[in-house]
Formats: structure tokens, C-alpha cells, sequence
């Protein structure tokens, strides 16, 4: 008998938007190089796995090249399966166990909050070639353990971007978040995230990247509650609540498809 394997588009509320992330239920531990064959198969921006465990559940993540440390749009997916297939039943949220520590996810009605550990930067010097690479000027720039994070003037120029992705793969960091203000009143700001040396050129909704966003303009407006776009193709809504060391992401999720690995 094979393995339940989902398809899941994150941080939207209609079928082929936000962030597609494949949901893999294992019944057994496998090894990792399954697991990343299993990521490439599928072709995706993530790949999650989830195994039972008496208080909750593995979850790990994938590329199609490399393992994830942190994984916003794969933990939503993965939220929004279980929560589907009944198997929150008995629990207040879904607890998962991953290599950064003990995320959980609750539904909060058509949406689904996930408890995640804030990624705040610190201001640096652009590195060489970067703004060259992003083809704008930086208004700001900031490093965490992750990522860069580059503030530029406007709405009108973040939405412009055309990177130049060979340049940015020699940078030594996951990826690059690029944000600005919004012009609208309906989101408090935008963003948009690069990541060609994990083997994703541009990111169409990263949770992750909004626990170094959240608390950047968090501090920035003054307000602690606040509603992000991410403005790559697809697209994404992203709602975030900023309380201390910890970022809270409610996104919703629509399930594409549905099938069974052999």
C-alpha cells in the first residue's frame, strides 16, 4: 500500500495561488535521500513529511535540492491536511516537532495561525554585488542567520525587480527578502523573496521570511498586528501578530490534489 501524498496551495484562499507545497504521510521513518528524491519528484517549492509522534508530529521539509531548517507555507500545508483529514481530533492545535524547535498551528476559522520563532536581523553592509544583482538601490540592508533583508523605496520598485539569479546564488545566505511599504491601505507592506542557491529562483509566498518581516516593520509602523502581500506571481496574504520572541503567521490554504505515492 503507498503513501498519502497531498497538494496544497498556501497562503491563499483559491486554487492555483499562493505557494504550492506537496504533504507526504509516512507511516514509518524514511531516510533523508528518499526524502529529497521524493522532493524532487514532486517539484515544488517544499516538500513536507509528517510522522505521528505521541504528542504531535515529525515534520520535516524539503527543496527539490536541499533540507529546510524553517518552512512557513510547508507548515500551513501541513496544518491544513491534518486539520482536513480529521486527525486534529482531542488536540487545542497541531503540534510539530522540526529542527527549529516546536512550531504549532491552530485553526482560527478559515484561517490557520502558526506559532513561530521571530528571525530578527541586524543592520549591515550590503555585500558586494547584491544591489547590482537586485538591479535597485537598498534603502536599507539587514542580516539574520537566514537571510538578507533589503527595504527599497516603493511599492513601484519591489514589484520591478528583475534579478539577476546567477549573481545571487554566490551569496552566502539562504536568500534574499526584498520589501517596501504598501501603497494601498489594505497591506501594511510587500515583499518578495529570491532563493536560487536553495534551487528556488523566486519564492512565490515564504512564511519563514516574514519572521524577520514581521518584527522589522513591526517596529517600523509601531503596531504589532499587520497584513503583508507577497507580491511574486502567484501571490499571498500573510497576517502576522509580533510578541517578543515569537511570530505569529495565519495564512489559509486550498488543497489542489490528492493522491497516493507507490
Amino acid at each position: 500500500m503507498g503513501l498519502t501524498i497531498f497538494q496544497v496551495d498556501a497562503f491563499t484562499d483559491r486554487k492555483f495561488a499562493g505557494n504550492p507545497a506537496a504533504v507526504c504521510l509516512l507511516n514509518e521513518p524514511r531516510d533523508e535521500q528518499w526524502m529529497q528524491d521524493v522532493a524532487r519528484e514532486m517539484n515544488v517549492s517544499a516538500t513536507a513529511y509528517l510522522r505521528r509522534q505521541d504528542d504531535g508530529f515529525q515534520l520535516r521539509w524539503f527543496t527539490t535540492t536541499v533540507e529546510l531548517a524553517l518552512c512557513g507555507h510547508g507548515t500551513l500545508a501541513s496544518a491544513h491536511v491534518l486539520s482536513e483529514m480529521g486527525q486534529l481530533k482531542g488536540m487545542d492545535e497541531a503540534r510539530f516537532h522540526t529542527q527549529s524547535g516546536l512550531l504549532t498551528g491552530r485553526r482560527l476559522g478559515d484561517w490557520i495561525e502558526l506559532d513561530f520563532p521571530a528571525k530578527r536581523e541586524e543592520r549591515t553592509e550590503a555585500p558586494d554585488g547584491l544591489e547590482r544583482a537586485l538591479g535597485a538601490s537598498a534603502k536599507y540592508v539587514g542580516r539574520n542567520a537566514l537571510d538578507y533583508l533589503v527595504e527599497v523605496e516603493s511599492e513601484k520598485v519591489l514589484r520591478g525587480i528583475q534579478p539577476d539569479f546567477a549573481a545571487l546564488k554566490t551569496l552566502d545566505v539562504r536568500g534574499v527578502i526584498v520589501t517596501s511599504l504598501s501603497d494601498s491601505t489594505e497591506y501594511d507592506f510587500l515583499s518578495r523573496f529570491f532563493a536560487p542557491r536553495i534551487g528556488i529562483d523566486e519564492d512565490p509566498v515564504t512564511g519563514s521570511a516574514h519572521c524577520c518581516l514581521g518584527p522589522y516593520w513591526a517596529n517600523y509602523l509601531k503596531k504589532n498586528e499587520l497584513t503583508a502581500y507577497q507580491a511574486s506571481k502567484r501571490g499571498g496574504v500573510v497576517r502576522l501578530r509580533v510578541d517578543g520572541d515569537r511570530v505569529y503567521l495565519s495564512g489559509q490554504a486550498v488543497t489542489v490534489m490528492r493522491g497516493e505515492l507507490l
